[in-house]
């Protein structure tokens, strides 16, 4: 099965800096955005969001309660078929129970435009504890201005990359029960990853890396 992660199409391999270290020019006044200048995160400061605390762990519990059997009869994989993920299994889901579509709800919500016609499919990822992603795009053809994610288990480090510019860069703290919403520029024009847990460094601090589940809403190209 290769679900939604047919949107990973894209890789960009020359903005690939993960055995460098990330010098802080710049951040928000959240302390969970830095990025290579303050011009970098002043640009992009109304197309990238990091909600902390946006589920709680109740909420996290009902998500893992409809997940976890589903993603139990998956094996993780290590050799993704674009080469875009490590240490993944992944699934799609439809329908949830009341208190998940709330949730979910809540995501469409602050998130996306209304009226915005949605990718049908939530799309749900599970990395291993060594699992990563690797820099890509999404597709175009597959996925509009508009990526949403909560994170689950698990806080990581989500690094953004100027296309054809590795020296403009953004790294995003992601906390557990958090929700990230990349916009436009963002979306199009910045290659995102999420670091290894041997590279997962903020700012000078480690931020372990456990097992995480996004859970991941989209919407349909213009």
């Amino acid at each position: 099965m290769r679900p939604r992660l047919a949107v990973l199409t894209r890789i960009r391999r020359a903005a690939l800096c993960c055995g460098h270290t990330r010098r802080l020019s710049s951040c928000t006044g959240s302390g969970l955005v830095v990025g290579s200048s303050r011009e970098v995160v002043q640009r992009l400061g109304s197309k990238v969001e990091v909600r902390t605390a946006f589920i709680s762990e109740e909420e996290e519990g009902a998500l893992l309660r409809e997940l976890e059997p589903g993603l139990k009869k998956k094996r993780y994989e290590f050799d993704h078929w674009d080469d875009a993920i490590h240490g993944y299994r992944e699934t799609e889901r439809l329908s949830w129970g009341a208190a998940c579509e709330e949730v979910l709800n809540r995501v469409r919500s602050a998130a996306f435009p209304e009226g915005s016609p949605l990718l049908g499919p939530v799309h749900i990822l599970d990395l291993d504890k060594t699992g990563y992603i690797k820099p890509h795009i999404d597709s175009v053809k597959f996925c509009g201005s508009t990526i949403a994610g909560l994170s689950l288990l698990s806080d990581s480090i989500m690094r953004l990359v100027k296309e054809g510019a590795a020296d403009e860069w953004l790294d995003l703290l992601l906390p557990r029960h958090s929700l990230y919403i990349l916009r436009d520029e963002a979306r199009y024009n910045f290659t995102h990853e999420i670091l290894k847990d041997e590279e997962s460094v903020f700012n000078g601090k480690k931020v372990p890396r456990l097992r995480r589940i996004s859970v991941i809403c989209r919407n349909l190209p213009s």
